[in-house]
């Protein structure tokens, strides 16, 4: 009887290491896992973030020559006065302080 229970006994002892070993190693490959999967959920929404462009520069405008300053101001000038803005008393003025720049 005493070599019964001394197999008994060895082979709980194998028994209970080996489940613990066998946890162990579960737990450690669950948390490997866990952390992967939330790396690649992590990067899955980085890439689904919209990415934004830096905005184009403004277009810098040529520096217009006087008479071409000239001209534009004119032009408005007509505009306002077709639209009913100046009257021509107003317009003649206008026309004529540009002119005479």
């Amino acid at each position: 009887m005493p070599g019964l229970l001394r197999g008994m006994a060895r082979t709980a002892v194998v028994a209970g290491t080996a489940t613990a070993v066998s946890n162990r190693v579960s737990r450690r490959q669950a948390g490997r896992w866990s952390r992967q999967n939330e790396e690649e959920e992590m990067r899955q929404q980085y890439e689904q973030q919209p990415q934004y462009a830096a905005p184009a520069p403004a277009p810098v405008a040529a520096p217009l020559d006087p008479t071409s300053a000239r001209i534009e101001q004119l032009q408005k000038l007509g505009e306002l006065r077709a639209q009913g803005v100046l009257t021509d008393a107003e317009f003649e003025a206008q026309k004529a302080r540009i002119l005479n720049q």
